[in-house]
């Protein structure tokens, strides 16, 4: 890294992906903050139950389960032991992994390790938390009320403002995020809307769900979402490779630019939602179990605590999921 001024999109995907970035460390982002897949066996069994479903609505016997920003293959290893109680009986799943950084060791087999989401799949794409580390440019409103490029010096993170917006950029802040004001700042989050068109574009026929912290145009927050991440603590957001840089996704703008490339309208609903539609609310076991069944009380009150958190209000059962059907 060095003392050089880049807009904000260059450097966080030399920070995140370039040789020794963030993404292609060892022990992945596993090591530095908890997402849904890490906090326990549950959102991998609700996402084996989807992808169940998604095959049924299909009407076939084999499936394509394509996990985009895979990390370690984390979920894909808990989806492949969760399928048996999901009801998968016979049914036949080619697991792909999406990820930029090496297979890690030991991987179960039955999973390919790949860097591009593979075309043609009939199925299920799901990427947790993967539009939130797709870079973006970062725009601020200076005090003549024009809107800027941010710069930012990739050894210590200082920040100054750069040449006006225009362009595709330009038209994509009057259309998505709409200036708060001389200090306003926005992601322009248009090279999202277009990773998404693409993911979606690999699927023939099936379900591409995004699950990401998100806001939508009548709620943009005013000074923007930019931060990072180390070692489970937010920290100050500064491109050097030493932590993770994200932002939350303007869905809205990605689901108008998903149902183009589907050609078929995106559904846009909250975490807590799409998890009660597969069966998990977050609800106490009776009492009596623990009369009846000890063990099986334990297990069904670890089981509504990890549900409980997987759809708290204020967390993440705020976060938004993507929806968006193909074929």
């Amino acid at each position: 890294m060095t003392d050089e001024w880049r807009g904000w999109r260059v450097a966080a995907e030399t920070a995140l992906y370039g040789g020794g970035g963030f993404y292609r460390s060892p022990e992945g982002p596993a090591g530095h903050f908890r997402t849904s897949v890490h906090t326990g066996p549950l959102f991998a069994s609700a996402v084996a139950a989807l992808l169940v479903r998604t095959a049924r609505e299909l009407g076939t016997g084999e499936v394509d389960l394509v996990d985009l920003g895979a990390g370690r293959g984390e979920l894909l290893i808990g989806v492949l032991a969760a399928l048996p109680a999901a009801g998968a009986g016979d049914l036949t799943v080619r697991a792909y992994a999406v990820e930029l950084a090496g297979r890690p060791p030991g991987l179960d087999p039955r999973i390919e390790w790949r860097a591009a989401p593979p075309p043609g799949t009939r199925g299920l794409l799901f990427a947790n938390e993967w539009l939130d580390n797709v870079p973006t440019e970062v725009a601020e409103t200076d005090a003549d009320g024009v809107e800027r490029y941010v710069l930012v010096r990739t050894a210590d993170g200082a920040e100054r403002l750069g040449a006006p917006v225009t362009g595709a950029d330009a038209e994509w802040l009057r259309r998505w995020w709409p200036s708060a004001g001389p200090g306003g700042r926005a992601e322009i989050g248009r090279p999202r809307d277009e990773a998404w068109a693409a993911a979606v574009s690999t699927l023939a026929a099936g379900l591409a769900v995004a699950v990401d912290y998100a806001h939508r145009r009548e709620a943009r927050p005013p000074f923007g979402t930019l931060t990072g991440f180390r070692a489970g603590r937010e920290v100050r957001p500064v491109p050097d490779g030493r932590c993770d840089l994200t932002s939350h996704v303007a869905l809205d703008a990605c689901a108008a630019a998903g149902g183009e490339a589907a050609g078929a309208p995106p559904e846009i609903l909250t975490q807590r939602e799409a998890l009660r539609g597969l069966g998990i609310d977050g609800g106490r076991p009776p009492l009596a179990l623990a009369s009846s069944d000890p063990a099986g009380y334990l297990r069904a009150l670890a089981s509504a605590g990890e549900a409980a958190e997987l759809t708290a209000r204020g967390g993440l059962g705020d976060f938004g999921w993507l929806m968006q059907r193909r074929g």
